[in-house]
């Protein structure tokens, strides 16, 4: 029974060399990702490197003065907020300022004009049936084109001559993927089941019906000439007319729009009511397409009812001629695309295709999936945040983190004498893996470094210092109870395994919490101290206990040199440090008796 016990622990004696190997790969594939990367310094917050300050100015529609209130502008800043800090890390902050102002602070190293675009634009989508459409500039005859370049291609049938019941809804116009109007155009694919038999069921908001001036006549023929000189008179090729198409319009309203097609030219649109409104959509989400050649795609799925309301819409539509087979997704005003469909499209959801990269198709989801803000906001004014403040605070507080770390260094010295180069040598792992971690984080997650982190990093100095002295301590006791230093590094460590992972624990317990039920700056901090705590855990049991074991090995340790912080006399041990057999003593003398 002793011998298996010995060769076990003679094995765990001889692991510390993988343990030590480990963490010096992971450090080195950490530093070489950080490298390949090129973002060697962590990304700094707006108090630290300065950044972009954006004034929005909420703008009631004609006759709504009154949804400018408390809950709207609330609700404003929660939605820009998940678009641009969806992490809670990013450090960009939004708030409110008076009753229709929200401040929007960017840091520097963000990408402010998409940025712009997305706190700023309200993402009110809409699926609109086309009535007419035709290359901007071209000669406006009420009536759509077949020859013009932005005419829908055929739908094609899935490798045979027979119909089939399945087809993909095509498109050559279509908008951006982001929130700005200055992107390339976009091709769209619908990726729905149809059902065999159009379905003309339901009632459906829109009317496609085949001429222009009656899906136009919402108003009557006053409004219906309103509408075609408007597209007559539209120019998308202009910025200011694009601003303006489609102002002020309802859902419930025919209008016009603009749209840009795959090759970049500008397409004017008249469309009919919405049919299908964005608060329809579930769920939308960025998705790398590996089956085809669409690449980065955005799929969308419709409510229980948003599903309805799309069957109907593309039921009706399939029953007409181009172009008014198609519909137009709209958003904030902007044909994104206009597929055309031949048949019902009953599946409950839709993929927007073309050459988006992965930063703009995951723009449109998010918009799309954190909702419409229930306002409209022009833009105020728009300056930069210098950091000077905020330079000479991080410079106090890197100067506090310095002496508090010496007075540290100093304290281990004198206390602990040699084990001070294990716990030193400790603590420069941790940093040096913090701090690489974080410069990786900046682009991975958007992870900004602010004063507050900068605490929460000071912070965790004592934290991963407890560590150390929970095992020193529980090494020296056990050097008091008269064993020597390998058995004592052995014994002593299980005991201050459970103490560290407790300690550990509560700690990362209570950031998380503060994470949770905090918001701004604070979630910087306490992010920041959750993170070096499961540091603290690792460099612990990867790196101080295998560092220790080895030392352990040293005659300059083992002997208990008194400047190696584990002098048995120093500590109180009583010798002999092993039981020994006593010699036996000579014959008595009887006279001595």
């Amino acid at each position: 029974m002793v011998a298996p016990k010995k060769g076990k622990t003679a094995s765990a004696q001889s692991r510390p060399g993988r343990s030590l190997a480990l963490i010096v790969i992971v450090i080195a594939a950490l530093t070489g990702g950080m490298f390949a990367s090129g973002h060697t310094t962590p990304r700094l917050g707006i108090d630290l490197a300065g950044g972009t300050s954006i004034t929005l100015r909420a703008v009631s529609e004609p006759g709504q003065e009154s949804a400018i209130n408390k809950t709207n502008m609330d609700t404003a800043v929660d939605i820009m907020n998940n678009r641009v800090n969806g992490l809670g890390v990013s450090e960009a902050e939004v708030q409110t300022q008076g009753d229709r102002n929200i401040i929007v602070n960017i840091p520097k190293g963000t990408n402010s004009k998409e940025a712009r675009a997305q706190v700023g634009t309200t993402a009110k989508l809409y699926f609109r049936p086309v009535i007419a459409t035709e290359l901007s500039g071209a000669a406006a005859t009420g009536s759509p084109s077949p020859s013009a370049s932005g005419a829908p291609d055929k739908a094609t049938d899935k490798a045979t001559d027979k119909a089939t019941d399945k087809e993909k809804a095509s498109s050559s116009p279509s908008g951006s993927a982001s929130a700005s109007a200055t992107t390339q155009g976009r091709a769209v694919t619908d990726a729905l089941k149809a059902d065999p038999s159009p379905s003309a069921s339901g009632k459906a908001t829109g009317d496609a019906s085949p001429s222009p001036s009656t899906g136009a006549s919402a108003s009557g023929d006053d409004a219906t000439a309103k509408l075609q000189a408007q597209y007559a008179a539209l120019d998308c090729t202009k910025k200011a007319d694009r601003a303006k198409a489609g102002d002020g319009a309802k859902p419930g309203d025919s209008t016009v729009a603009c749209g840009q097609s795959s090759q970049g030219q500008w397409q004017k649109y008249i469309l009919g009511p919405a049919a299908v409104d964005g608060t329809d959509v579930d769920k939308a989400q960025a998705v790398f397409n590996t089956q085809t050649a669409a690449g980065w795609t955005v799929t969308m799925k419709f409510t229980d009812s948003g599903s309805k309301k799309f069957a109907d819409i593309t039921g009706k539509l399939a029953q007409n001629q181009s172009p008014q087979n198609q519909f137009a997704i709209v958003l904030d005003n902007e044909v994104v695309s206009d597929p055309y469909v031949s048949q019902a499209l009953t599946g409950g959801s839709a993929e927007i295709s073309g050459s988006f990269d992965q930063e703009e198709a995951q723009s449109l989801a998010n918009m799309l999936s954190y909702g419409a803000l229930p306002l409209s906001f022009k833009e105020d004014s728009v300056t930069t945040v210098t950091a000077a403040l905020g330079g000479e605070q991080l410079k106090a507080g890197l100067i506090a983190g310095a002496i508090g770390l010496a007075l540290v260094v100093l304290y281990l010295l004198l206390y602990y004498r040699g084990l001070s180069f294990i716990a030193v040598a400790s603590l420069l792992v941790s940093a040096g893996l913090t701090y690489v971690i974080m410069a990786l984080l900046g682009p991975t997650i958007g992870f900004a470094l602010n004063l507050p982190a900068v605490c929460g990093a000071i912070v965790a100095i004592g934290i991963t210092a407890d560590s150390f002295i929970v095992f020193f301590e529980r090494v020296r006791d056990e050097i008091r109870e008269g064993r020597s230093l390998r058995p004592a590094v052995e014994r002593g460590w299980p005991r201050a395994r459970r103490t560290i992972l407790v300690s550990d624990f509560v700690s990362f317990l209570a950031a998380a919490v503060l994470f949770i039920v905090t918001v701004g700056k604070v979630q910087g901090f306490a992010f920041t101290l959750g993170l070096t705590t499961l540091l603290d855990v690792v460099v612990v049991f990867l790196f101080t206990k295998p560092l220790l074991q080895l030392m352990a090995r040293r005659k300059f340790f083992a002997s208990g040199h008194k400047w190696s912080g584990l002098d048995p006399k120093a500590l109180g041990a009583k010798p002999p440090l092993r039981r020994t057999r006593r010699p036996s003593a000579g014959p008595v003398d009887p006279k001595e008796a």
